[in-house]
């Protein structure tokens, strides 16, 4: 078995085309929202999802003059997942273990951006590692350390209306899940699973890559709403306290959810900004 040289997902990226808009959605979906973020340097902005575990990043261009990394032209072809970070505690030590296995990390390198409180702008800094797309097979990811945690993770913002809990994974539209999830072995160690035809899924210590074929994703996902065109990552699970809270939650406000089994709900697409979100009752909820 190999062993994990990463912890596993620290959050993942969600590329909007009008960022207000995309804030007022999620707020509207029960999630709380924090203030806004901007890259130094860049034209790009964003609004977090702070979760007890994991976040979510909702990314926008706020000044297209700039350099925006790429978001336009994932912009120009659609919304959603545009890439994962994973999450790392020490990047030195991270990229150590990555070379030792054949890997090539780029980095570490750092990086701040100015959050707008409301007592005033403070600056978060992170020391990422930059991971090749051959060596991240169907997903775009990188290597996210918190310098300053306490400026992101406050504990009011870690609460919910609509009971979420953790980033619990990422599900990947793919022509071949098997070979993809493998691919992961050096980063989280242990050996993918293969729960269901057309599925492999590879865990680690914070949270689940999920790899499925685009007719196993439609078995998952009936009602997904997607363009589905491989590779692409295509939804989130997120542990939640209560289904049937959430559920009733989320309906009340307008966005009735779908199950295929009574472990799980979900919201297509459309209700997450080109994102399936899944949801399912926490490991760790009393």
């Amino acid at each position: 078995m190999t062993e994990a040289a990463l912890r596993g997902i620290d959050h993942t990226l969600v590329g909007v085309h009008d960022l207000e808009a995309a804030r007022e959605r999620w707020q509207s979906l029960g999630f709380t929202v924090t203030p806004r973020g901007r890259h130094i340097g860049w034209g790009t902005a964003n609004y977090c999802v702070m979760l007890g575990e994991g976040y979510i990043e909702l990314l926008g261009i706020i000044d297209a003059s700039l350099f925006t990394n790429d978001l336009d032209r994932f912009l120009a072809t659609r919304e959603g997942l545009l890439g994962i970070a994973f999450a790392s505690d020490d990047p030195q030590a991270t990229k150590e273990r990555l070379v030792a296995r054949g890997l090539h990390p780029d980095g570490p390198k750092d990086l701040k951006r100015l959050l707008e409180l409301p007592e005033g702008t403070v600056t978060p800094e992170f020391r990422l590692l930059y991971l090749p797309k051959e060596e991240t097979p169907d997903l775009s990811a990188f290597v996210c350390c918190h310098l300053t945690p306490e400026l992101v993770r406050r504990p009011a913002w870690l609460d919910h209306a609509n009971g979420a809990k953790a980033l619990a994974g990422v599900t990947v539209v793919t022509r071949k899940p098997e070979r993809a999830a493998a691919g992961y072995r050096p980063y989280f160690g242990g050996d993918p699973t293969a729960p269901s035809a057309g599925v492999a899924e590879i865990a680690s210590a914070a949270g689940t890559l999920r790899f499925a074929t685009p007719d196993a994703f439609a078995r998952l996902f009936p009602k997904h709403g997607l363009d589905l065109k491989p590779p692409m990552a295509a939804a989130m699970t997120l542990e939640v306290a209560s289904l049937a809270k959430t559920g009733a939650f989320l309906a009340q406000h307008g966005f009735p959810t779908t199950s295929t089994d009574a472990n799980t709900l979900y919201l297509p697409s459309e209700a997450g900004n080109g994102a399936v979100l899944e949801f399912q009752v926490s490991a760790k909820a009393p």
